[in-house]
């Protein structure tokens, strides 16, 4: 049992944190406050070969691992928090399972745009009345000639403002067995993308409205029965959520220590306060802690399927452990970590978010019991309980 990086991870983590410094250094702090996709923060990582990092060369991506992956989310967060959501955007969510899945067809017209950082994909899943509930979307794509009319609405969806793609989940039928998902391009007929709406972490989402939005059946990405091919990659989704999570509570961390080192109160460096100490000893332990799980789910995942279990318990972990540190660094800091100045409470803010994005962590703690008790435990009432 190794705890160490190779060699060659080592090297890759060295340079990723030299383009990082020479390249996303300036301008962190200015980017954390824009909402919009950093489309040429996406295009430089294109040309260091940081998009598609997992992705068969055959695709035009670097066939690396998962470990790969979060290596580059580690060290940019290190140096610029907010260009880690590009190397997140450009190798797990939406883009990985386009990739997986997609037609060659649907590659040659896409996936070449995507990759090169010049155009973003975004993932339409939760709706109204279906969030953590997701089996219960009720947006539709109903056969019409040879091709599909999609209706519905959807919320929350990444990158929407901006995105020239939606990954679409949509259901086929009537039940679970008929649910799939469609790609839908900005500007068909019958989308309608509504005004943008912030967010804590200072990203804007806007609602979707598909009225008649009529595709051809070459949009198609997963047709009926698709679903569970489509939540398998939330296993792959969830180790890049945990990364960034992680890292950004680290790099907060690292801003919290700098200035317990040198800030100085009643005559003496704040690190010289027990209180203190201990509470940058309760930081290191969570930090490290939830490395480690991640760690160890990443690796297995490049070994085969991602295991439920195992990503479960890294993003608990590393979501828990982003916010927490995020915020006993925030604390340390005082009004400087409080004022948008400095990077510490955007980290505080992002990371609060991904405790619900991605699969809350009451979700993920119901997830790990089961694999605890080798059994399923439904959240649906009973169907005499749910008609009273």
């Amino acid at each position: 049992m190794n705890f160490e990086l190779s060699d060659e991870q080592r090297l890759f983590a060295d340079n990723v944190r030299r383009f990082a410094l020479g390249e996303l250094a300036d301008g962190a702090l200015r980017r954390a406050h824009e909402p919009a996709f950093p489309f040429d923060v996406a295009r430089l990582m294109a040309k260091q070969g940081l998009l598609g990092i997992t992705l068969p060369e055959a695709d035009g991506g670097q066939g690396g691992t998962l470990m790969d992956a979060v290596i580059a989310i580690e060290q940019v967060a290190l140096v610029c928090p907010r260009s880690a959501d590009v190397i997140q955007a450009g190798n797990f969510g939406p883009l990985r399972t386009f990739a997986e899945f997609a037609s060659s067809e649907q590659k040659s017209r896409w996936l070449g745009d995507l990759l090169a950082g010049k155009i973003a994909i975004s993932l339409a899943m939760t709706e109204p009345e279906a969030g953590s509930a997701v089996t219960d979307l009720r947006t539709t794509a109903t056969a019409d000639g040879d091709g599909y009319l999609i209706n519905g609405t959807k919320v929350f969806a990444t990158h929407s403002p901006d995105a020239a793609l939606f990954l679409v989940y949509v259901r086929f039928g009537p039940d679970v067995r008929n649910i799939g998902s469609v790609i839908v391009e900005r500007g068909t007929p019958g989308l309608e993308v509504g005004r943008p709406s912030p967010l804590l972490g200072g990203e804007h989402w806007c609602q979707l409205y598909f009225e008649g939005c009529r595709i051809p059946a070459g949009n198609v990405l997963l047709g009926p029965g698709g679903f569970k091919k489509q939540m398998s990659g939330f296993n792959v989704e969830r180790i890049g959520n945990s990364a960034r999570s992680l890292s950004l509570g680290r790099h907060a961390y690292e801003l919290a220590r700098e200035h317990a080192s040198h800030r100085r109160q009643f005559g003496r460096a704040l690190c010289e306060f027990q209180g203190l100490q201990w509470s940058f000893a309760d930081m290191a332990i969570k930090l490290a802690s939830a490395q480690l799980l991640l760690y160890r789910a990443a690796t297995n995942a490049d070994r085969g399927l991602p295991s439920a279990f195992e990503t479960a318990l890294a993003k608990a972990a590393c979501n828990r452990a982003g916010f927490e540190v995020s915020d006993a660094a925030l604390q340390v800091m005082g009004g400087l970590g409080y004022s948008q100045e400095h990077l510490v409470e955007y980290c505080f803010r992002r990371t609060r978010g991904w405790m619900i994005a991605g699969g809350s962590t009451e979700i993920l703690k119901t997830r790990i019991a089961e694999a605890i008790f080798d059994r399923r435990f439904p959240q649906r009432a009973p169907k005499a309980q749910a008609a009273e």
